[in-house]
């Protein structure tokens, strides 16, 4: 699955998101970088545990709890706190998979399901710095206004091309989901969308509609990892 999400932060959060990250402590991107991320990496990145990521880490994890969209795509089991990095000319981020785990601050593992970009950064203020995904023979190129966010399967070959104009803010991270299988997890979403919009017809009161949303809710329940 890749799903885009519009307008997770709004525009007054994104500002001032943007003027506290002005102050904010960056350092090499190749600080969380697995061995194979860090030969084609090359960003700036904040510090997990400064102030800034913090504080902006709470409100994107907020925000994200109330996305509707967001909980039935992801069905998230755990959310790697945000990290945030920078790309100015020069920079980019060579073809790479992101690890299979991560680890957390209490000594627990999140695994990496899948990976999400928050852009803090409108298009218009850079060039390149496109994220790019490959799917099969096809590649995805994604560059989307700021605030809103991108959602695709961490077990993809992706990267960041080069910026040659300007300065890329963005947000990144993983979500261990509910439901491991990429497969199932589709089919949990497309059923789930497919109830909204029939409720929207005929009702919560319907006998179809009761049972379906049974067996949404039965299938979630047979999938569900631990």
């Amino acid at each position: 699955m890749m799903l885009e999400l519009e307008a997770v932060l709004d525009a007054d959060a994104v500002r001032r998101i943007r003027a506290l990250f002005e102050t904010a402590p960056w350092v090499d991107g190749k600080v969380t970088a697995g061995y194979q991320s860090a030969l084609v990496k090359n960003n700036e990145q904040l510090p997990g545990d400064c102030p800034q990521a913090r504080q902006v880490g709470a409100e994107i994890l907020t925000a994200l709890s109330r996305s509707l969209l967001f909980q039935s795509a992801a069905l998230p089991r755990a959310v790697f706190p945000p990290l945030f990095n920078r790309y100015s000319v020069g920079h980019g981020f060579g073809a790479h998979v992101d690890n299979a785990w991560r680890p957390l601050a209490d000594g627990r593992r999140i695994r990496t399901d899948l990976s999400a970009t928050l852009f803090l950064s409108d298009p218009s203020d850079y060039d390149g710095g496109e994220l790019v995904i490959e799917d099969g023979h096809d590649s995805k190129r994604v560059k989307l206004r700021a605030g809103s966010m991108f959602l695709y399967p961490a077990t993809t070959l992706h990267s960041v091309t080069p910026v040659t104009r300007g300065v890329r803010l963005a947000s990144f991270f993983w979500i261990e989901s509910l439901v491991a299988d990429a497969g199932r997890r589709d089919i949990l979403f497309d059923m789930d969308i497919a109830i909204q919009s029939l409720r929207q017809r005929v009702g919560d009161d319907d006998p179809a509609m009761i049972t379906l949303t049974g067996c949404y809710h039965n299938l979630l329940r047979t999938w569900s990892v631990g």
